[in-house]
């Protein structure tokens, strides 16, 4: 389970998000742009400090404003894939997997580097250098990045959203084998109607940095602070 009460105010905007989350699965933070939902998820990486609140997965506190506990984000077990994937440009596609991989001692691996590069299908980009990728397969070895650091939850902020048509109808289907070939659960944010509707089994509508309803069989429970 995924539980998060957060509060942060952003120069008068105030983020009051409140709701429980399977385990398994993708579940989307989906809304219009500037409603809240990179914050709220940047909060759960450990980017951005609510105000107050808890944030918990599986069973594993990664913060609690009443307990004094605010994990640094390296120690939080959670990956994080960007809009822009944000590789490391002196290194190999090899090299910027391995990074992640390196950071995991071996015996809390669930997943290996051959598994991940057959998932998302870059063998044959491993000796390139990230100026010579296109932009789907840029995306596709940051998310290959961020599995290799073996999370306990997968963030995803927009990430096919600097992509066209073509190179979001290549991604999207190596999206969508991740949470049932890893069984990591996905956080995905995104404002476009049809990602979500390709991969989402539960749907947080977010409005006005609220989570204002739900859709989905995945168990999802949302509140409302007063």
């Amino acid at each position: 389970m995924i539980a998060i009460d957060v509060e942060k105010n952003l120069g008068g905007f105030v983020i009051q998000a409140l709701f429980h989350a399977p385990a398994k699965g993708v579940t989307a933070l989906f809304g219009p742009s500037g409603a809240g939902k990179s914050s709220i998820i940047n909060m759960v990486a450990g980017l951005l400090r609510p105000d107050r609140g808890r944030i918990q997965v599986n069973g594993h506190c990664l913060f609690d404003s009443r307990q004094g506990i605010d994990l640094p984000p390296e120690r939080r077990g959670v990956g994080y894939v960007f809009q822009d994937g944000r590789l490391f440009p002196h290194l190999s596609v090899r090299s910027n997997l391995t990074y992640g991989l390196h950071r995991v001692p071996k015996d809390q691996r669930y997943v290996t580097f051959e598994q991940v590069v057959a998932l998302l299908g870059i063998d044959h980009l491993l000796e390139r250098r990230p100026a010579r990728l296109s932009g789907g397969e840029k995306q596709r070895v940051a998310i290959g990045r961020a599995l290799l650091s073996s999370p306990a939850l997968l963030l995803m902020d927009e990430p096919l959203a600097s992509l066209d048509g073509p190179r979001k109808a290549e991604v999207l289907p190596f999206i969508g084998r991740l949470a049932e070939t890893v069984a990591v659960p996905i956080l995905y944010v995104s404002h476009a109607r049809e990602e979500i509707d390709a991969l989402a089994g539960t749907v947080l509508n977010v409005a006005s940095g609220r989570i204002v309803g739900a859709a989905g069989a995945g168990g999802v429970s949302i509140f409302q602070r007063e």
